[in-house]
């Protein structure tokens, strides 16, 4: 096979084409909507609307009433009314997902359906493709994940109605003749059929690569599912999906909740942990208020061909590099393009059956966010386009709002240091020039301090101790100890990283606004130890920071150095953290002890039983070489 490949590098397997037109849109201009009626939508969704928002933006109002009072506001300082400005833009957030996350409880308790995918599957009419679009991936690790996928097919008789196709983006000859491979070998075993198909020209880069595919083969199939190399479906949940599509005519889209599996460092387990308890309590109350109007995360999604095909074509950005050209994080503005032609965009975080895999590392969380966060604050070039729903509007405004959250705290910190030293230092001017008849004394109100403190900290905590208590709840206090232990473990360890991802963001944001582009970099699925001394550089940023702030918070008062602990401690131990997070043996060590284990461990589907059978084998087989990882310098 190695001597085939070589001697024919476009090599594809591919069944006969069946084209499929896909034009860019104008962003200009708004579309005549090609669906007017929307049966699917839940009714009263401007009243769901209106108690979620409503209410995070009244808890908002509140908040930065009580801010403005703890500043001295009276007196409309500058550093005041900017520190007030800043704390409203953090709030409206922790707001919106504490009032999001109490929805998500009381819908899960109501057990809201609104596509019927709880319902008997009838017999499927149409056929479906399962795309899975790679690049510079582990082959062995998509190759067993297919497997393990394609024997849930089999043994659940649906295999005769789909096909998957590996789409190919590959750069490096040695893993394009392993796809290659890997792709003949599936023709051996019982299952959907399995096409490869590689790009030599990566126009587009994962959204051209879709895109390729619809424009040659899209016509011959109803709708089809996006998997990332990552991605694992059980195959009932997908004969359900494709089932609700046949169902509803004006669907467009169905996005699941992937929930993480797999993990063995301790950070990972930490990022799985938090994705199965709280995940899908906040993910439900999204759906409960987002309705028809939701969003798309770019994998584990089934869509509709000719929606997608008729209304998703991105069209290049004018302008240089970060903003401008390829539309990086593409599935929100596909998502936006969709429901502005009228298609019906659906979250269903509770079908189960959908899973992915973390970064195993914080350094690999921060290759995988440079390139989110320069695609998410790209969206303030597309955020307003002509005749989009306000809700795709907001879900853009939550991605850009993401990411610039971190220079946002950072800068809330270092104003709130200034005030102190002001304060600390500085005569206070109690009759200034403008001739007052009374005294201008300094406002201080540490005990307000404290409360509008505590109260953030809790409305920000409250969805995960809700999360906590609800899995508690339901499985009758069976293991509530360790499920307790192991959030209070998960909140302290996240606690710490904050700060740390705070400050690697802010330097991605700063990078991305002085014009540097992220590129286009492989994914690293499996984790491998990081050195104190490989930490230690990695975290030379943080590490200063976390001097300077603590010799500042020191020299005001040993009590703002105290009050200021918990971002204090966390970038001081950057290097730890990040080596001990990495840690495979203190992951075991934990789970052992049945720490921060998840349903999905405690009682796994038959398709995660599969999959980690295969990649135990691929893994001793060592078939194909691995991409390189990145480090967390190159990505800050």
């Amino acid at each position: 096979m190695d001597g085939l490949s070589r001697a024919l590098p476009g090599f594809e397997l591919l069944p006969p084409e069946w084209p499929m037109a896909m034009p860019a849109q104008d962003l200009s201009r708004a579309p005549r909507p090609g669906v007017t009626r929307r049966p699917s939508a839940p009714p009263l969704m401007w009243l769901r609307r209106l108690l979620v928002v409503g209410s995070a933006l009244a808890l908002t109002g509140i908040a930065t009433a009580e801010m403005s009072l703890v500043l001295g506001l009276s007196r409309w300082s500058v550093m005041g009314v900017v520190m007030t400005a800043i704390f409203a833009m953090l709030f409206v957030w922790i707001a919106l997902a504490f009032t999001s996350a109490l929805a998500g409880l009381v819908s899960m308790a109501l057990a809201s359906d609104p596509l019927g995918l709880r319902a008997p599957v009838p017999r499927l009419r149409s056929r479906t493709a399962l795309l899975m679009p790679v690049y510079n991936e582990s082959v062995a690790h998509w190759r067993a994940t297919l497997a393990a996928m394609r024997a849930s097919f089999e043994a659940a008789g649906a295999s005769g109605h789909f096909d998957i196709f590996v789409l190919s983006d590959t750069t490096d000859p040695a893993i394009r003749d392993a796809e290659a491979e890997a792709a003949m070998a599936f023709g051996q075993a019982a299952g959907p059929a399995v096409f490869y198909r590689h790009r030599t020209d990566n126009k587009g880069r994962k959204a051209g690569n879709i895109e390729e595919w619809v424009r040659r083969f899209g016509g011959a199939y109803e709708q089809f599912l996006i998997l990332d190399a990552d991605s694992l479906m059980e195959a009932g949940t997908i004969v359900t999906l494709s089932a609700a599509m046949e169902r509803h005519d004006d669907v467009g889209l169905i996005q699941t909740l992937p929930l993480l599996h797999g993990g063995e460092t301790l950070f990972a387990r930490l990022q799985q942990f938090a994705g199965q308890v709280y995940g899908p309590l906040i993910a439900q109350g999204l759906a409960w208020w987002s309705g028809a109007d939701s969003n798309y995360w770019g994998h584990n999604a089934m869509i509709r061909t000719r929606a997608f095909a008729s209304a998703a074509g991105l069209p290049r950005l004018p302008g240089r590099k970060p903003f401008g050209g390829d539309i990086l994080s593409h599935d929100f503005v596909e998502a936006a393009l969709m429901r502005r032609a009228g298609w019906a965009i659906h979250l269903a975080p509770l079908t189960g059956g959908s899973y992915e895999q973390g970064p195993p590392t914080l350094p690999d969380l921060a290759v995988r966010d440079r390139r989110w966060c320069q695609g998410n604050l790209q969206h303030a070039a597309v955020i307003g386009t002509a005749g989009l729903h306000p809700l795709s509007r907001l879900h853009m405004a939550t991605g850009i709002a993401a990411y610039l959250s971190a220079p946002f705290w950072l800068g809330f910190l270092v104003l709130g240091l200034a005030v102190s030293l002001q304060a600390r230092f500085i005569r206070p001017e109690y009759f200034p020039k403008s001739h007052a008849l009374f005294p201008q004394w300094p406002v201080v109100d540490p005990e307000r301090a404290l409360w509008v403190f505590a109260g953030t900290f809790l409305l920000l905590l409250a969805p995960k101790f809700m999360a906590l208590i609800a899995l508690v709840v339901a499985r009758r206090g069976r293991g509530g100890i360790r499920v307790l232990a192991s959030g209070v473990l998960e909140i302290l360890v996240s606690s710490l990283l904050s700060p740390v991802t705070m400050l690697t963001q802010a330097q991605q944001v700063a990078g991305i606004l002085l014009g540097r582009d992220g590129g286009w970099s492989a994914q690293r699925r499996e984790g491998e130890a990081i050195t104190f001394r490989a930490a230690l550089r990695l975290a030379r940023a943080h590490l200063a920071l976390g001097v300077v702030l603590t010799a500042l918070a020191v020299a005001i008062n040993p009590l703002l150095a105290a009050w200021m602990a918990p971002v204090l401690v966390g970038l001081l131990a950057a290097p730890w953290l990040i080596a001990w997070t990495a840690s495979t043996r203190l992951a075991a060590w934990l789970r052992a002890r049945g720490l921060l284990t998840v349903p999905t461990e405690e009682a796994p589907s038959d398709v995660l039983l599969r999959a980690a059978r295969e990649h135990r084998a691929a893994r001793a087989m060592q078939a194909a070489p691995e991409p390189r990882g990145m480090e967390l310098a190159s990505a800050s």
